[in-house]
């Protein structure tokens, strides 16, 4: 019950304490790697749900890093378009379709007993949407003109560190130790989707609402 109530609550803003045109190309470099990563961990708790429900199903390393990879391509092509202007995504559509993007990945780990061929490409289609999500919070810290391709850049950068942390801590809780067992589709797989099906859901209609 604890989980679940600190899951719902919104993340915690991002704040940026330095004056950015005070700051040389490898202290931006620095500082939005930082935020790209603090965005996953510890604010990020949608896009964590997200990476966990891609783990689960298969906890071996390769397959989740080709999906995170995968969902880090895509998260980026659409953070690009969004903070060039070049397309501007309303937030009141995005939210919950990220929303639901986690709901399916959980409802598909319940009914599903193994990785489909075409997870990979579902993943990058939600990570189109995840980026439009991540562009949302980038546009209110804003990108310094000095180097705004860089910035871009380490944002990304810092999330996909992020996500491959989640990943790892994953591996080295459950995965290393659990994935062969007879049990860990009855323990883990089913009732953790359960859980963040549940969230995802109230997300989704918080979010339709709000």
């Amino acid at each position: 019950m604890l989980l679940l109530l600190l899951l719902a609550l919104p993340a915690a803003a991002h704040v940026i304490d330095a004056d950015l045109s005070k700051l040389s190309r490898t202290q931006i470099f620095w500082t939005y790697i930082q935020l790209g990563f603090t965005h996953i961990l510890p604010l990020g708790f949608d896009h964590i749900l997200f990476i966990i429900s891609l783990y689960i199903l298969e906890p071996k390393l390769r397959p989740v890093l080709f999906q995170a990879t995968a969902f880090t391509v895509a998260h980026s092509i659409t953070l690009g378009l969004a903070m060039y202007g070049l397309i501007q995504p309303p937030s009141s559509v995005v939210e919950p379709i990220i929303a639901l993007s986690i709901l399916f990945v959980a409802i598909e780990n319940i009914i599903t007993t193994k990785l489909s061929p075409w997870r990979l490409a579902i993943v990058f289609g939600f990570g189109l949407i995840h980026g439009m999500g991540f562009a949302s919070a980038l546009t209110g810290l804003g990108l310094p003109r000095k180097d705004y391709f860089g910035s871009l850049i380490s944002f990304n950068v810092g999330v996909e560190l992020g996500q491959v942390t989640i990943i790892l801590l994953c591996w080295a809780l459950i995965g290393r130790w659990a994935a062969d067992r007879p049990w860990y589709r009855a323990r883990v797989v089913v009732p953790v989707s359960i859980v963040i099906g549940l969230v995802a859901a109230y997300w989704t209609v918080d979010r339709l609402l709000a």
